[in-house]
């Protein structure tokens, strides 16, 4: 994967973390310090759940060769209508944001799941998982760091588009590696 891709995938990943740390911003009293925990949770979840996928995918890598870039294509298109599709019926539901602030923890988990799946992608398509693992958790440490400091400024009904934007990449980036293997 080239950097532009890796950074695009990151991003993509932390969509999920900036919405719900806009959401953490608009309920938030100490900004900073609720910020950098923000950060930390969300960026460490996804850089280890990336690493993750990719050691699983890695054990299976020679027994699917023959169809990986479909594999990936799949993952990364299934995860990224997800997130249109929970963009969209947030935006219909009106989300409440305060629910948004329970524990870290299982908030990082949630939205690192899809990052768990990038990883399998990402070892279908190169063996170099460090630069992509340190991309994804500083990217997701530094947009959930900004969510919640600008989370009473931007609005929850800047969430939609987020996590339309992040679906988006993925799928154009899953078509990237179909296309690239023919």
């Amino acid at each position: 994967m080239e950097i532009l891709e890796q950074l695009l995938v990151a991003l993509a990943l932390a969509m999920d973390a900036f919405a719900i740390s806009i959401c953490i911003g608009l309920s938030s009293q100490h900004k900073i310090r609720e910020a950098s925990e923000a950060g930390l949770w969300f960026g460490g979840a996804q850089g280890l759940m990336a690493l993750g996928g990719f050691l699983l995918g890695s054990t299976f890598r020679e027994k699917i060769e023959a169809i990986d870039h479909w594999i990936a294509f799949g993952l990364l298109v299934f995860i990224g209508i997800s997130m249109i599709r929970e963009s969209i019926e947030s935006k219909k539901q009106g989300e409440s944001c305060e629910r948004k602030k329970q524990s870290m923890l299982l908030l990082a988990i949630a939205t690192s799941i899809d990052a768990l799946a990038v990883g399998v992608s990402i070892s279908l398509v190169t063996t170099q998982i460090v630069g992509p693992v340190i991309i994804i958790g500083i990217v997701s440490i530094v947009l959930s760091f900004i969510g919640v400091m600008a989370g009473n400024i931007i609005g929850a009904r800047r969430k939609f588009l987020a996590e339309l934007a992040g679906g988006t990449i993925l799928i154009l980036i899953g078509l990237r590696i179909l296309l690239e293997s023919f």
